[in-house]
């Protein structure tokens, strides 16, 4: 068992025993910085829910360069505060047709059992109170995670992956994430914080 399999039974197993918080939504984050692997790691975890009635919601649907979390009353309008009401929810997602950002197709995200809200300040500080369970992700080092991006969105975002990688140093430095999750993966990890 690898450490990303080994990282989902828990993560999976703290969800399970953890109250939901989201009205009846039992919410589960999994952030870190960019090319760490969390869509990587949420596909695990979706396929380790099992019979669980689960959906997932990636932040990159909602942030672009300009604003890589400043979209967030749009994901808080359109999708949290219809669960946590027990009502369904949706959202128009981001697309790059020309390499511009607009809004694109609708998506519906029905009232599930557990959210996995997956991406950049997925479990930000305050969403915290409505969080059952948060995942930081971060296996390897900047420039390893720079070279992951890059192959995953092209070389010329490379300019704006790098900028990107400044903004996200500052952002988790004074949002606490990593402090804050239940489940961590990468170097020193411990599980969940003492």
């Amino acid at each position: 068992m690898n450490e990303f399999e080994r990282a989902a039974d828990a993560a999976v197993a703290h969800l399970l025993a953890a109250p939901a918080r989201l009205g009846p939504v039992r919410v589960l984050a999994v952030d870190g910085p960019s090319g760490a692997g969390k869509s990587t790691f949420a596909g695990l975890l979706l396929s380790r829910l099992g019979g669980v009635d689960a959906r997932l919601v990636r932040t990159d649907d909602f942030a672009t360069w300009d604003e890589p979390v400043e979209w967030w009353p749009r994901l808080r309008a359109g999708v949290l505060e219809p669960l946590a009401a027990g009502r369904p929810g949706g959202y128009r997602r981001t697309e790059w047709p020309g390499g511009r950002p607009v809004l694109g197709a609708h998506v519906p995200v029905p009232v599930p059992e557990v959210l996995v809200l997956e991406g950049v300040s997925a479990a930000r500080a305050d969403l915290a109170p409505q969080l059952s369970t948060v995942v930081w992700v971060e296996p390897v080092g900047p420039a390893a995670r720079l070279e992951r991006a890059v192959a995953r969105d092209g070389e010329g975002a490379r300019g704006e992956l790098r900028r990107w990688q400044r903004f996200e140093r500052d952002w988790f430095a004074a949002d606490g994430t990593r402090a804050r999750a239940d489940v961590r993966i990468g170097p020193a990890a411990t599980g969940a914080p003492g």
